[in-house]
């Protein structure tokens, strides 16, 4: 391993090219008060010595480090992949870098990252799609920098920012596409429902939908899984086991739809002639199993840019006139559905 190099400071670069460090920093920081000459001759002496500005002194002495925490819950799932991109697009748009912490799916070590990334003086905390809890308001409360949720909501603190769907009703009317296909035996393949972002609202308007229409609520047509793959596939093979086994199948998300997909055809069935499947997120795996998936369309992108523009108005004391969004989202049919059109 190389010996580390010695580091380039402000001096430095002032001594060598024969200004003072003054003129540097306003080089540095893009001030228009320089001469064209002079500017020149700073830039080349700083790309000649490979100098890099210290981020953590400046941002002591302005009190800002142009830097946004984000909080992710499952980076491996393209629902927050894409999500992520939007965060990133517009952060760079604004001048902020980002640190992507990915929890796992675990409690404890989310609430080390939040505590971690404050620790940082990050200037702003962007939380994605997980449960608020009482532990997580106990920590936003004390933090001195704005938090912005995105892809979920806090049920307690009605006041919090958040950017997001609305659940319920996106369930709701997607149940209601195999409704409309005449199915009076329709499959949920759920998430937990201690889940208050995605399991539960989505079980809500699967539940509404068939009141709704007065089709009775079978509990034996209710499948829970982990919202992956596997859990969809075993799922669905227990639900087409029945004997009086479900002709549509609903599921909370897209990965588990797709494993519904694979548990018809596996039986010899046709999707969606024998049997008809709606998920729900509408990423890419959506339109590349054949049939292609009907879903419904999360603007995942837009969710992600969105909160972060929300974001960048707290930080800079910007005007806000809605902290609080709700974005549209559309109902994607393709083939897994014997409805094409709405």
């Amino acid at each position: 391993m190389g010996k580390k190099k010695e580091t380039i400071t402000i001096y430095d670069v002032a001594r060598e090219a024969g200004v003072s460090m003054a003129t540097v920093s306003r080089v540095v920081n893009g001030n228009p008060n320089v001469k064209p000459v002079t500017r020149k001759k700073v830039l080349e002496t700083i790309r000649r010595m490979g100098y890099r500005p210290n981020a953590v002194a400046r941002g002591l002495a302005s009190k800002k480090t142009t830097t946004v925490g984000v909080v992710i819950p499952d980076i491996s799932y393209a629902f927050f992949a894409e999500l992520t991109r939007g965060i990133e697009d517009i952060a760079n748009m604004y001048h902020y870098n980002i640190i992507l912490c990915n929890s796992d799916l675990k409690k404890e070590k989310e609430m080390q990252l939040i505590e971690a990334l404050l620790e940082k003086q990050v200037d702003g905390l962007l939380f994605l799609g997980g449960e608020v809890t009482e532990e997580h308001r106990e920590i936003f409360s004390g933090a001195q920098v704005p938090i912005v949720l995105a892809a979920t909501h806090d049920e307690v603190d009605k006041d919090r920012p958040y950017v997001t769907i609305d659940q319920v009703q996106a369930a709701k009317e997607a149940t209601g596409i195999l409704i409309r296909e005449g199915h009076k035996r329709i499959g949920l393949l759920g998430g937990p429902l201690t889940d208050p972002i995605i399991g539960f609202p989505r079980y809500q308007g699967y539940k509404e939908a068939l009141e709704e229409e007065g089709i009775p609520f079978n509990e034996n047509w209710v499948r829970l899984g982990n919202y992956r793959y596997n859990s969809g596939l075993e799922a669905a093979k227990e639900l087409l086991g029945m004997v009086d086994a479900p002709t549509a199948i609903f599921a909370v998300n897209d990965e588990m739809a797709v494993g519904a997909i694979h548990a018809v055809q596996d039986r010899g069935l046709d999707v969606p002639k024998d049997v008809s499947v709606m998920g729900f997120d509408n990423i890419p795996l959506a339109s590349q199993v054949r049939p292609l998936l009907s879903t419904v369309a999360v603007p995942m992108y837009d969710i992600g840019a969105v909160a972060m523009r929300l974001l960048t108005k707290y930080m800079n004391d910007e005007t806000i006139e809605e902290n609080q969004v709700v974005l549209p989202y559309r109902l994607e049919l393709a083939d897994s559905t014997r409805l094409k059109e709405l």
